[in-house]
């Protein structure tokens, strides 16, 4: 996500680097190759012109402090510039009522079937909403089975008509079983087509008109950059949506839509969508991104990640056997299974500062583990309990069954030698062991 943007800013800072204070002459080619920057990621001449203006214009009017220098003045300003330009702050969907409504709409291809289930396993599992997801997509083969696939995957149950074909009926008998059942929310998943018409615009409409939903979210694929503000433009002449999720971000380098459809709809952009995982769906929060996009990291959104797979109980469990030096193989695969839970392996380590452009080139597999989990499954009970039993015709035979090298056993168990010895020195630190007394309480 937005790595072409990222190195392309970069190199427009170093434009200014060494220079003593900002002037009108050193940063014009600065704000010249930042504009640049911006159309090669697909935002519109519109935009990057305003916003290259008003950098322009903020930068004239700062006093350097004799601490900063004038590339890292430029910098903030730039990312402040960038955190507006998004929305500055993260805007919620509003899922009260009796029950709740949500309807998505968007281009079909857009993610709208697999972004609701997503929706629906992020209400339920971060609000605690018992959620009904309705099938309203009438048209497309398979788009009820899909969906039915996906409720039983995110364990919500799915509303369904067989065999009728007016979504109307459909979305208005779904909110009546909501209703009678104590279901808190209803997330209606719309048809879509291939390009906007009249037929679809007005189908959309009756929906929203027959139910009365308290969020309408439009669905964009973020890869169709400019068409996406486009399209975004057009729905929302119609619907007049409460705001935007983008999907398929990890298949788009450049970031254009992004940074410009808040801009031209005046609607917050609410979640972004990457992958097929269920879990893949973050809240948008413009100043977080704009850290990502100049090379900041994200800390908070890597830390909230990680907090979604805590479990109080288990950390209290593992920190005693951290301490008596009791962890095993067996919390070593737990431990593995939690940080695949997170999501993509590289997505994860460029949320830390300055690692993004260390790894920009390197290719993480997100299979990298398996090899690591099919030495640990091939060993006995006894041995992922008791490392230090697994002599060399022990290590010879979970090689074989795991389909590995003796090297390869021999560097994870060194690996774990190493990790364990660390988590042992982290379970005795005091402040360590405060925080865990505090979080018993």
């Amino acid at each position: 996500m937005f790595e072409n943007l990222i190195e392309r800013l970069e190199s427009s800072f170093k434009l200014i680097k060494g220079q003593g204070r900002i002037t009108e002459v050193n940063i014009s080619e600065t704000l010249k190759d930042i504009r640049r920057a911006l159309l090669d990621a697909d935002v519109s001449y519109k935009i990057a012109k305003t916003f290259c203006d008003e950098v322009k214009q903020k930068a004239l009017g700062q006093d350097v402090l004799k601490a900063v220098r004038p590339e890292q003045m430029m910098i903030k300003i730039v990312h402040d510039e960038l955190a507006l330009l998004m929305g500055s702050e993260a805007s919620d969907i509003n899922v009260k009522g009796n029950p709740g409504i949500v309807l998505v709409s968007g281009l079909q291809g857009s993610g709208k079937t697999t972004l609701s289930a997503k929706l629906a396993l992020h209400c339920k599992s971060k609000r605690g909403l018992r959620t009904l997801l309705v099938a309203g997509d009438v048209y497309r083969p398979a788009a009820i089975d899909q969906l039915k696939v996906l409720g039983e995957q995110v364990g919500v149950d799915v509303y369904s008509e067989e065999g009728v074909k007016d979504p109307v009926s459909i979305a208005k008998n779904a909110v009546k079983k909501a209703r009678s059942e104590g279901y808190s929310l209803v997330i209606i998943d719309t048809a879509g087509r291939l390009a906007i018409d009249k037929e679809m615009m007005d189908e959309i409409s009756a929906i929203k008109s027959a139910v009365n939903p308290t969020e309408t979210l439009f669905v964009v694929d973020a890869m169709t950059g400019q068409d996406a503000v486009e399209t975004a433009r057009a729905f929302n002449e119609v619907l007049d949506f409460d705001g935007v999720v983008l999907t398929k971000m990890d298949g788009d380098t450049r970031g254009g839509a992004a940074l410009s459809i808040k801009a031209i709809v005046n609607k917050p952009i609410k979640f972004i969508s990457s992958g097929e995982k269920m879990e893949a769906l973050d809240v948008f929060h413009p100043t977080r991104i704009a850290d990502r996009i100049l090379g900041m990291g994200d800390v908070v959104s890597l830390v909230e990640k990680a907090q979604e797979q805590y479990d109080e109980e288990e950390a209290r469990k593992l920190h005693k056997k951290m301490a008596r030096n009791q962890f095993n193989l067996d919390d070593f695969y737990q431990q593995i299974q939690q940080i695949k839970k997170m999501g993509n392996i590289k997505d994860l380590a460029s949320m830390l500062p300055g690692v993004g452009k260390a790894i920009r080139d390197v290719d993480f597999d997100n299979n990298s583990f398996k090899g690591v989990e099919a030495i640990i499954l091939s060993m006995t009970p006894y041995e992922r309990e008791n490392p230090s039993v697994i002599n060399g015709s022990r290590r010879k035979r979970i090689a074989a069954g795991s389909g590995t090298s003796m090297a390869e056993v021999n560097r994870l168990l060194k690996q774990f030698d190493g990790t364990r010895k660390m988590m042992k020195n982290l379970a005795s630190n005091p402040m360590a062991s405060r925080m865990m007394r505090k979080k018993r309480r």
